[in-house]
């Protein structure tokens, strides 16, 4: 159970949630006196907004803003770490959603506490009945934290890998770690990208079946432990955070881990390239010609456009199984944050049907995202006169669309295709997104994947 959730049933006070619209007739129900006081204060029920109700022997409860009910989990945000050390709720019946409760005061309780004490304890939930879907969700949503919030020295390739192997085996599924010559050969721009590190490049490979007869759905994040640059050496501002460089690979095993729980009926493909992008006489150079999966030669117009390259060969490999669906994920570009900022990935796709229920999906759980064109007139950009094609653009320009371009040759065109571009990170503390790691577009994978079993298993649960 997460930090700020509990199953046990207490006498926890009662949490009142409220919409704006329905502060009047809230405040003419509550005794006259509570009453009082919330007008007094100022409460209008603004999204997120908390006040505690006094009673004849101390605090009677809280009141918690839903503003006019569009703020989602968000409302409940705040609530763990706003509310008073270790108090004990529970949700009053009223306009509170307990899924979207739940689901918010978990995320909002997380802390990571690896290297650092955990601090005064949050304020607890009680468990509302029918939220352990979302229960489960911030259990997925906070692993992933934790492997994006550590430092690289802690987890490297092998541990990344380490850490889908203990997925698979807590879900029944099966992961393959593909190292050494294996890789080599196998994965052989995955492994060149590796070379330079003295800890070895891996690809882990997890497999799970939720029917025998359900859609495969290929899953590939970028699990860069660390990203130097490489020989093409970022500044010291631009490393500060490379240890969320592999926030592609978290996002994709906490949306696996969801699907697996929810027993959802399709087939998962989960690819992991999990390496670190170091310097040394071993790493690769600029205008150096790479061998790839799918047997394309690509120059290296610089080295620290490395994660492409690691994306390239999974897709590769995902596209050789016949998957109904190929979806990757990767902090790829910084030209995706200067056009759409760290709160909205980008997305890029070339089946239209794939990319509106993706966005759809994100939108219904508050996991939003956006669409950005995989612009053939650009595709020009990334002529090589050395090799099949650079993974760099000649021009300085559009770096986000052109890296989807780059990607969109290791797909058959008849393989529907996405590729979200993260931030995975949030920059200060927000209701329910602390400072740190950031699971984007996870819930949005999930629902999207629950929504496809659901049109084809109408039987299926969420």
């Amino acid at each position: 159970m997460l930090v700020g959730v509990t199953s046990s049933a207490s006498q926890g006070l009662p949490l009142h949630a409220v919409r704006a619209d329905a502060l009047a007739g809230f405040l003419n129900n509550l005794p006259s006196a509570a009453a009082a006081f919330l007008r007094g204060a100022g409460f209008t029920a603004r999204a997120g907004e908390v006040a505690l109700l006094p009673g004849t022997d101390g605090l009677a409860g809280a009141a918690v803003g839903l503003g006019n009910g569009d703020a989602g989990p968000w409302a409940y945000g705040g609530l763990a770490r706003g509310l008073p050390s270790g108090s004990a709720w529970r949700l009053a019946p009223g306009e509170g959603d307990p899924a979207e409760a739940t689901l918010g005061w978990a995320l909002g309780a997380y802390r990571p506490i690896r290297h650092k004490a955990a601090g005064a304890a949050p304020a607890v939930l009680e468990l509302p009945l029918g939220s352990e879907q979302a229960l489960m969700t911030a259990e997925a949503i906070c692993a992933a934290r934790d492997l994006i919030n550590a430092p690289a020295a802690d987890l490297g390739p092998v541990e990344l890998a380490e850490a889908a192997v203990a997925l698979a085996a807590r879900h029944g599924a099966s992961c393959e770690v593909i190292a050494d010559e294996a890789l080599a050969q196998g994965f052989p721009a995955v492994a060149a990208v590796g070379g330079g590190s003295p800890r070895p490049p891996r690809v882990a490979v997890l497999r799970w079946t939720g029917a025998a007869d359900g859609p495969l759905i290929a899953l590939c994040g970028k699990g860069v432990c660390f990203d130097s640059g490489g020989l093409d050496l970022k500044p010291p501002a631009g490393m500060l955070r490379m240890k969320k460089d592999m926030a592609g690979a978290a996002v994709v095993l906490a949306a696996a881990e969801m699907v697996m729980r929810s027993g959802l009926p399709v087939r998962l493909l989960v690819l992991v390239g999990a390496v670190e992008n170091a310097i040394s006489g071993h790493a690769m150079r600029p205008m150096d010609v790479l061998r790839t999966r799918k047997g394309l030669r690509v120059e290296i117009g610089n080295t620290d456009a490395e994660g492409r390259l690691v994306l390239c060969d999974l897709l590769a490999f995902a596209s050789e199984q016949g998957p109904a669906a190929i979806i990757d994920c990767a902090t790829l570009t910084g030209a995706a944050r200067v056009a759409l900022g760290p709160d909205l990935p980008a997305l890029f796709c070339n089946d239209d049907d794939l990319a509106t229920r993706l966005l759809a999906a994100g939108d219904a759980v508050r996991d939003p995202m956006w669409r950005l064109p995989l612009h053939d007139g650009y595709d020009s950009w990334l002529d090589s006169p050395f090799a099949d094609l650079s993974n760099t653009a000649q021009k300085p320009m559009a770096g986000a669309i052109t890296a989807a371009l780059f990607l969109r040759r290791f797909v058959p065109a008849g393989i529907p295709w996405a590729h979200l571009d993260l931030y995975a990170w949030n920059d200060s503390n927000r209701p329910g997104r602390p400072e740190g790691g950031e699971a984007q577009c996870a819930r949005a994978l999930h629902a999207l994947i629950a929504n496809r079993a659901q049109r084809l298993h109408p039987a299926a649960g969420p």
